[in-house]
């Protein structure tokens, strides 16, 4: 099953195209990644398949439900979550609160303003459970501006998941960690299970060589090259544009 489908998406900026003709499709519990250069149009990509921007033409198509003109938060409600490269978390509440918050937005009891104490029980034991997996139980009454940089990218991931998604859109979650917290973050994608689908894009190689099984290249808007890991790594057109190496200099693999 096709969890994600993109045809002929392109979207244009005045006349500067940064995406231009994309189309690919995601597999049911498939770890994609997304990768390229500066400016290749890889957040621009996410945005539109958020719906934090429409595209100038093109489909999405999420579950086989078309998504072009659907909001943002509705298609949460479809089951798309996504992690941002600039943590978006609320720094004077603790990290309990603010995993709270996100687990009782996707309730449909978040309209009704009373309700008594015990009706939150099942929500508190969720957010335990977001933040166990996280290693961040010991933290919950910790304030975020008081926590670590990898500890905020690990809440963030935790908001992500608190929608229980099915399509999971990540943007550069190792950007500022550690090697040690980048080794942790692996082993967090990598035990998702496969119930949940994830798109990354990164530009990290460790991290995307370690959990992708399948990557697509962008440059300037468009897609050169798709393919597995191990396909990539030998694609000279990818050489040249990461290294520097001409495909055809014939010398390519010794550069």
């Amino acid at each position: 099953m096709e969890r994600l489908r993109v045809t002929g998406l392109t979207k244009k900026f005045g006349g500067i195209y940064a995406l231009k003709d994309i189309s690919f499709s995601v597999k049911d519990g498939e770890k994609v990644a997304i990768i390229g250069p500066n400016g290749a149009g890889k957040t621009t990509l996410l945005n539109v398949l958020s719906g934090r921007l429409f595209p100038t033409t093109g489909q999405v198509y999420i579950s086989g439900q078309e998504v072009i003109t659907t909001p943002e938060y509705r298609r949460v409600h479809l089951g798309l979550g996504r992690s941002f490269q600039l943590n978006s978390l609320f720094p004077s509440f603790t990290v309990l609160e603010n995993v709270l918050l996100a687990l009782e937005g996707t309730q449909p009891s978040r309209f009704q303003m009373f309700r008594p104490l015990a009706s939150y029980k099942h929500v508190f034991a969720k957010a335990e459970e977001l933040l166990s997996s996280m290693d961040l139980w010991d933290k919950k009454d910790d304030t975020v501006q008081t926590t670590s940089y990898g500890e905020q990218r690990k809440l963030e991931i935790a908001l992500s998941l608190a929608s229980e998604p099915k399509l999971l859109l990540m943007d550069e979650p190792s950007s500022g960690l550690a090697a040690a917290e980048v080794a942790g973050l692996i082993d967090l994608i990598r035990n998702l299970g496969g119930d949940i689908t994830v798109l990354m894009v990164a530009h990290d190689m460790d991290l995307v060589f370690e959990v992708a099984e399948r990557i697509i290249v962008l440059h300037y808007g468009e897609i050169i090259a798709e393919g597995t890991c191990e396909e990539i790594s030998c694609d000279l057109k990818v050489k040249e544009i990461y290294m520097g190496i001409e495909g055809n200099t014939g010398n390519a693999g010794t550069n």
